[in-house]
This record gives structure tokens, C-alpha cells and sequence, in this order.
């Protein structure tokens, strides 16, 4: 493969260096490609890849010598069958070369979480975290929620579990400390206070209710709150209250007591008590069915700011120091770890994980297995709710199964379906066509797999629902027949929302592509368009319509709604767009001082499309083979 067609290796702050490129003789078996590499490996730390003949990453690893990892790889037997399929699939490898086998592991877990590849233990589900912000850039700094790259300048405190917990903490902070929430553009434009300050959740910055030295004193306390530093500023809060109550500023001391008030609400109100923790994640892990889900606590401020279920994709011999090692390694890539992570299993290579941890948070790393005590009870507390969740999950896959089960009863399969693909399309009147594909398979929704297909030429100016839906499983299927052969995965059951029509014209476009071992399947709503009155179309086959309490029938609807909604919101988001644009961009030669100058000398791009070719010529700037080219691209 050539070393264009490969994924490029991520920026990173280890300093590693990429191998001399090396190009493996071609015919070779697995063993061998392996193996024409080891002669020219240096013995030192670094990352390897493995690809297949596609050039799709099989596998990434670190080593703490290269050439030592590298060929027993290439010795015969000894492998775990997962480990000997990878093996035979190698057509090529790349490696990078790196000071220390603690870059290795960052560049690893960096690596894996971008290419995640067929053979490595991979974190699925790893939305980003919600953190707490208080701005910096502005005199009146802003508490706000935040989500994403941290590139606004300020103090962030999180991660917190879940939006609801960050939002509890918001409302909590509003009432503690007074501090404003409202956008920048909002704040500019009040000339007097808002209902926050009625309510007593906001200083009112905004219209100097209260200066900026004791603004700044309130976002300090706020600060020191969020950083764990409570206890004292609770001690001084105390003493202020109590200092005028007796000078008898009674008022003064109410809204004191409303803030102490506020501050205790958020350290008492916790599902787990954090005691004794003030900085710490608490990672406990369970596996069951050769499923694992891994249940993590965010301890921080000596507040517990909730917790997320997460279940790694993995092999079934895959064991929990195994799974607990790459989890961590991938979930803190992009995160700041914490002073301390307490598990309940301990990961493979853990002092080295520790060590990567704290060469990337900048400060002191601990993972700890805690033996007695609080902590350990924290972990206990975890592992309860990693194995409730996880037999929630293999409940839900169960039913999941008999769902599957009855699909391929309904509609004559030969076995459950794997993946289910489910089309439908959004346009009004032909503007702003677009079709969606939803995929569904035996864990739920792959919406990794998900896709949308813009209409484009005559597809896209056509409100012909038949016509658009021939272009999107052309498109579709047209690519699975070149790269079926390459392991791309094959639908177990094509639905397409629709009718007769819709089925026959799917049809015509399976015929042109030769495609006859896809089972197709369109569904028609019901008269009156009522859900479970729907009509199910097969190719030479009667109608078919379910019983009402049927629980396929309300799985069908789910498919069949999600990619109604996948669809609309693409649209919508489509047409957004549209409204937004400017029809001057299109015209080149009118960059942004001619279009401020059109729209400023006709009030709008409409004006302007209307206009004459003598008014264009009277606008400044505009020459007469602009105006040319501005008329003739609304008149042609």
C-alpha cells in the first residue's frame, strides 16, 4: 500500500518519529510480511500498525523494543486464534519510533482512538464530557456550561457525568455565588436587571449593580468553591452572616444565609457519599457474557459530579486487566486524569499507565486497587452499578435477539438479520433534496453507520420520490458490489419507507447492479397514515400487515421513524444552510468589499438581482464586466 493511501499519524507532544518507510515483497502470507520487517527494527520503544490488503488498520500497538514485539508475531503457533486471524490478514505495516515506552503508550491510545482498528479493545460511546466554565476573557465573567475543545480563555472545572449534573451544579452556583450566565450579546444590551436578579441567582453586572472589584471577589469564591477550597469559605461566610445579624443588616444577612444554604445543598445532595475524596475517578469494571461494562464516578471539590456506564467493544477472551488497561489509556487521551484513580481491578502495566497519565496531565498520577476502607467502598459502590448496568444491557440484547428473531419471521429470512439499512428521503417540492440511511443491527442503533446523500444535478431538482430514491440506493449499493468482496457488511434486510412504488423502483436499481441476495422490504403507512395499520411489500409476495400489539411491529415502526428522523433533521439542517447563504458568493470576482458594497447600494442580495446592467455599473467598485457577469448570473 502506498504511504499516501495511509492514515497519517496524529500530531502528538512525545516527539515520536516515524520508521523509514518499508514496503513488504508482494504474495507474501501474514507470518512472512511480518517477518520481512523484523531485519531492518530497531530495538527501541515505538508504535506499530498493521493493515490488511485494503489498507484498513488491523492493529495498533506499543512495544518497549520494536524489533523484539514485532517478530514474535512472526513466529508460527503460540497465538490465540483472535491474534493468529490478525496475523494472516497483514499485508503491510508502519512504524514509529519513540524516545520512551511511556510516549509509546499516549501515542497508542491517541492512535486507537482515530483509527480504531478490527483487533484492539476500543471505547465505545465516548461522547464528550460536559464541563463548568467561568470565562476570563470579558470584565464581567461568565459561569456557563461547556462542551468540546477548551479554547476560550477561563477557569474549567469537570468533567461532570452528564448535562443534568452540570446543570444542578449551575443552578446551585447562581444561587451561591451570583454570578452571571447570560451571553456576552444579551449582557451588552440590558439597560436593567433580568429576572435572575430578581430571583436572587445574578449580581447584576450588567447594569452596575455591583462593582467589578466585588464581582471579581464573587468569581474567586466561586473558583475556590469548584477547586475543593470550601471549608474556609464556608468558615468566612459563617462569620459575615454573624457580623450583620448583630449590626442589624438583617437583609444582608438573609442573603448570606440563602448562599451558605446553597453551598451546603451541593456538598449533602450526593447518590454516592464522596467522604474523605476530594479528587478522584473510581473505575470499577464487570464482565458477563463477553460483554464488559466499565462504570466510572467523578469525584471532584469533594463533590460527587455523577457517573457514566461505558462498555468497551472487545474480544470474549479479552480479560478485565486487559479491557481496565486500554480504557484508560483511551478515556484519559483527551481528558485531564485526576490526583488519583481508584479501580477495582488493576490494569495491566499500571505503574507505566501512570506514569503517561502524569506526563500528560502535568502533575502526580496515582491508580490505586484500595485494599480497606472508604475508598474501597467507593469501589465496591461502582461495581455494583458496573454490574447492574451491564445486566441491564444483556437484557436489552436478549430482547434485542427476539426482536431480530421475529424480523426474520416476518419476512422469510434465513437467519436473524446483522444489519438492517433503512432508507427514506426529505425535500420540499424538490428543493433541498436529501436522503438518509439508518442502520440497525443486534446492540441497536450503529449510528456510526449512518448516512446522508445529498441529491445532486437532476436528482436534486426533482420532487419525484421515486426518482430520488432509484439515485440514493444507486449510490449506495453501487459501492457495496465493488467493495463487498473487501469485507464490506452486507445488510441482512434493506427497508425502505414507501409503498409498491417505492419497492419496484429499489427493484429496478438491484437489477442493474446484479444484486439479487439482498432481501428488500418497503413499508406503507396504513390508511390515514395511522401507525400500526402499516402495509409491508416484499418482492413476489402478498401484502403483509401485523397484528397491533405485535412487538416486531413496534420495532419496525422504530426503524422506520428513525430514519424519518434522520432525514428531517438533515433537511432541516440543509435548508438552514441555504438560508444563511448569500447568492452574491457564488459569483466570482465578487469578494466581500464589492458584496458590502451591492448590498449596502441595493439594501438586499434580491435588489441586487433585480437591478438593471446601468445600476450594477453605479455601484463603487464594480466594473463594467463585473456588472456583466453579476446580471448574467441572474438572468440566465
Amino acid at each position: 500500500m502506498a504511504k499516501a493511501d495511509r492514515p497519517e499519524i496524529p500530531d502528538d507532544e512525545t516527539g515520536a518519529s516515524s520508521a523509514p518507510e518499508q514496503v513488504a515483497p508482494e504474495g507474501l502470507s501474514g507470518p512472512d510480511v511480518i517477518a520481512s520487517y523484523v531485519k531492518t527494527l530497531p530495538n527501541k520503544p515505538g508504535v506499530y500498525r498493521m493493515y490488511d490488503h485494503a489498507g484498513e488498520v488491523l492493529y495498533v500497538g506499543k512495544a518497549k523494543k520494536l524489533k523484539n514485539r514485532v517478530s514474535n508475531y512472526a513466529k508460527s503457533g503460540g497465538h490465540t486464534n483472535r491474534i493468529a486471524l490478525m496475523i494472516s490478514l497483514t499485508r503491510s505495516m508502519e512504524f514509529v519510533v519513540t524516545a520512551t515506552e511511556t510516549e509509546a503508550l499516549l501515542l497508542e491510545a491517541n492512535l486507537i482512538k482515530k483509527l480504531r482498528p478490527r483487533f484492539n479493545i476500543l471505547l465505545r460511546d465516548d461522547k464528550s464530557f460536559p464541563y463548568i466554565l467561568i470565562r476570563t476573557d470579558h470584565d464581567a465573567p461568565q459561569l456557563t456550561k461547556h462542551r468540546g475543545a477548551r479554547r476560550r480563555k477561563g477557569h474549567y472545572f469537570g468533567p461532570f457525568a452528564s448535562a443534568g449534573a452540570v446543570n444542578n451544579t449551575l443552578n446551585t452556583l447562581q444561587k451561591a455565588f451570583l454570578l452571571r450566565t447570560c451571553t456576552d450579546s444579551v449582557y451588552e444590551g440590558r439597560s436593567r436587571p433580568c429576572m435572575l436578579y430578581q430571583i436572587k441567582r445574578c449580581a447584576a453586572p450588567c447594569v452596575d449593580y455591583v462593582d467589578g472589584e466585588r464581582y471579581g471577589e464573587l468569581v474567586d469564591e466561586a473558583s475556590q468553591f469548584l477547586r475543593g477550597r470550601s471549608n474556609a469559605l464556608r468558615e468566612r461566610l459563617q462569620a459575615d452572616m454573624q457580623a450583620a445579624s448583630e449590626n442589624l443588616d438583617f437583609e444582608r444577612a438573609a442573603r448570606l444565609r440563602d448562599r451558605l444554604r446553597a453551598i451546603a445543598a451541593v456538598t449533602t445532595q450526593q447518590g454516592v457519599n464522596p467522604e474523605g475524596v476530594d479528587e478522584a475517578d473510581v473505575i470499577a469494571i464487570h464482565q458477563e457474557g463477553g460483554k464488559t461494562c466499565v462504570q466510572i464516578f467523578f469525584f471532584r471539590a469533594g463533590q460527587n459530579w455523577g457517573n457514566r456506564a461505558l462498555y468497551p467493544k472487545h474480544e470474549a477472551d479479552a480479560t478485565p486487566e486487559e479491557v481496565l488497561s486500554a480504557f484508560i489509556a483511551q478515556f484519559y487521551d483527551d481528558k485531564p486524569a485526576p490526583g488519583l484513580i481508584l479501580t477495582s481491578v488493576e490494569p495491566e502495566q499500571a505503574d507505566l499507565l501512570a506514569e503517561a497519565l502524569t506526563l500528560r496531565a502535568g502533575h502526580a498520577v496515582e491508580i490505586r486497587k484500595p485494599q480497606r476502607g472508604r475508598k474501597k467502598e467507593l469501589v465496591e459502590a461502582a461495581a455494583t452499578n458496573a454490574r447492574e448496568a451491564l445486566g441491564r444491557q444483556l437484557a436489552e440484547s436478549r430482547s434485542q435477539a427476539q426482536l431480530l428473531a421475529g424480523v426474520a419471521k416476518v419476512f422469510d429470512l434465513a437467519a436473524p438479520p446483522e444489519r438492517i439499512e433503512v432508507y427514506d428521503n426529505s425535500h420540499i417540492q424538490g428543493s433541498n433534496a436529501l436522503g438518509a440511511m439508518i442502520v440497525a443491527g443486534p446492540e441497536g442503533f450503529e449510528k456510526t453507520s449512518y448516512r446522508r446523500f445529498n441529491m445532486k444535478g437532476d436528482d436534486a431538482a426533482t420532487n419525484d420520490d421515486f426518482a430520488m430514491m432509484k439515485a440514493m440506493l444507486r449510490r449506495r449499493f453501487t459501492r457495496l458490489a465493488r467493495e463487498r468482496e473487501e469485507g464490506a457488511p452486507v445488510p441482512g434486510l434493506v427497508l425502505i419507507d414507501g409503498g409498491k412504488g417505492q419497492l419496484s423502483s429499489v427493484l429496478e436499481v438491484m437489477a442493474e447492479l446484479a444484486l439479487d441476495d439482498v432481501p428488500i422490504a418497503a413499508v406503507a403507512k396504513g390508511p390515514d397514515r395511522d401507525a400500526g395499520r402499516e402495509v409491508f411489500y416484499m418482492p413476489g409476495k402478498a401484502p403483509i400487515r401485523l397484528p397491533m400489539n405485535d412487538p416486531v411491529l413496534y420495532y419496525l415502526q422504530r426503524l422506520r421513524d428513525e430514519a424519518h428522523r434522520f432525514a428531517i433533521t438533515g433537511h432541516r439542517a440543509k435548508r438552514s444552510k441555504q438560508i444563511k447563504e448569500n447568492p452574491l458568493d457564488d459569483i466570482a470576482g465578487v469578494g466581500a468589499n464589492r458584496r458590502s458594497a451591492l448590498l449596502k447600494h441595493f439594501g438586499s442580495a434580491r435588489a441586487v438581482a433585480r437591478a438593471n446592467l446601468a445600476d450594477l455599473e453605479a455601484v463603487d467598485g464594480v466594473s463594467k464586466a463585473l456588472a456583466k457577469k453579476i446580471y448574467d448570473h441572474f438572468h440566465e
